[in-house]
């Protein structure tokens, strides 16, 4: 661990940064000057985040944050070719924080550290663009949104779908009415995961800051298969597939159902399924949201599946459908097509004939924008929005792991019907990484 006195800098649960004074570091950057980022985590969508930012003529990557010491370098060495500045490297993003010439950050950890990171760079007068899901629970996320309306902090969720052409024209022509009065919005994470086997706990590896990685979850032995990318199929660190590649499809059948809040009824099933293994996630997943005018549906399925409406793309489909009084649409990351009448005759449709990748560019240019305009409503993944999604997916996971069909209160955020359920809006924080009531 970092010589850092841990409990004297989250004194408080973590305000201590707030002393720092968020309006010392708080300036609109001019027109002609780059956006000093600090990108955290630096494994898989953290090396996305630096790509985007080293060819963004708006930015420049001005420090790098890993607790893994190889990582770091790595990432310091390749950031160094693709840009004319060495960033400064740090293996605990807390004394980052303390550096006023860092503008904002860009969180690319695992989701249990998420919530704390973003309200502490918050605190510290530094703009966010954090990761999907935008929290690891539901009492996280509002803090989220607390701290960046308070300290009037730009906070982007990294739902890329957001900045994507096709998809919005296809949210448009929904709003427009093409397919007529929507009835069902489904999300479909048909993505394939294999085992991740048994291991028992060992010794983690040489250069590795492991109390840091764990944080704000609970103590635990390092194990090799919980560690990179596997977290995210443990309750601890991850909401499983749902919260994984699933937030992505969430939000967009959020977006094109035009919900702004949280519904009245949520259930969930499923299981892990067909391995015997370590993973404690579900690797198939229903879930139902009821809305009451409409419904809101979502799948996992990680084993060996068949596609749906003609979505599949090798192993894989990911992608939504919109039921309509007057036809449906498919949407997924190739396109879009519409579906009219009786006859299903093809409709207004985007559609591109090659395997299209995620579009990052414009999602971070668009974060970036924002920090100059210092307009959250310029974000088109605000945390606000990022937040319901991520809580969509919170509240299947609460049914599922509390196996109960939920009566859920939107304004008070609180379940009408279980106890066990509302236990669950929140965690029990491990000193001193504790995301605070009061931001």
């Amino acid at each position: 661990m970092s010589s850092i006195d841990r409990r004297g800098f989250f004194k408080s649960t973590g305000t201590a940064v707030a002393a720092l004074s968020a309006a010392s570091y708080s300036r609109v950057k001019g027109a002609n000057e780059r956006i000093n980022v600090g990108v955290i985590g630096l494994r898989g969508r953290g090396q996305s985040h630096i790509q985007a930012y080293t060819e963004n003529a708006e930015a420049e990557v001005a420090a790098l944050v890993d607790i893994d010491q190889a990582v770091l370098e790595r990432a310091v060495a390749t950031t160094r070719k693709l840009q004319s500045r060495k960033p400064a490297e740090y293996s605990d993003f807390r004394k980052m924080l303390e550096d006023k010439s860092i503008d904002a950050v860009s969180i690319a950890t695992p989701n249990h550290w998420h919530a704390l990171m973003t309200i502490m760079a918050c605190q510290a007068g530094k703009d966010v663009y954090v990761e999907k899901p935008a929290c690891h629970n539901i009492f996280e996320g509002r803090k989220m949104i607390e701290a960046a309306r308070k300290y009037k902090r730009m906070v982007q969720v990294g739902m890329q779908s957001r900045s994507i052409q096709h998809k919005i024209k296809a949210v448009e022509l929904l709003r427009g009415g093409v397919i007529g009065e929507i009835y069902q919005a489904k999300g479909m994470c048909f993505k394939r995961r294999k085992s991740i086997g048994d291991m028992s706990p060992t010794q983690a590896p040489a250069g590795v800051e492991y109390d840091l990685w764990t944080g704000p979850a609970p103590k635990a032995d390092f194990q090799e298969n919980r560690f990179h990318y596997n977290w995210h199929w443990y309750w601890a660190y991850g909401n499983g597939d749902i919260g994984n590649q699933g937030v992505h499809e969430m939000d967009i059948a959020r977006w094109g159902l035009g919900k702004q809040e949280l519904p009245p009824v949520a259930f969930s099933s499923g299981g892990h399924f067909i391995y015997d293994d370590d993973q404690e996630t579900p690797n198939t997943q229903q879930a139902i949201f009821d809305y009451g005018d409409s419904q809101l549906a979502f799948e996992v399925r990680g084993i060996l599946t068949g596609g749906e409406a003609g979505m599949q793309h090798g192993s894989n489909t990911i992608g939504n459908i919109f039921l309509g009084s007057e036809g449906y649409m498919t949407v997924d990351l190739n396109g879009f097509r519409t579906y009219l009448g009786e006859e299903h005759e093809l409709g207004p449709s985007m559609f591109f004939a090659e395997e299209r990748r995620w579009a990052n560019a414009p999602h971070f240019a668009n974060f970036l924008k924002a920090v100059k305009s210092r307009k959250h409503t310029d974000l088109h993944a605000d945390i606000a929005e990022g937040y319901l999604s991520a809580a969509l997916c919170h509240l299947a996971n609460i049914s599922y792991r509390t196996k109960q069909r939920l009566e859920f209160d939107p304004k008070t955020e609180k379940f009408t019907n279980s106890s066990d359920a509302n236990k669950l809006l929140t965690r029990e924080y491990r000193e001193p990484f504790v995301v605070p009531n009061e931001v």
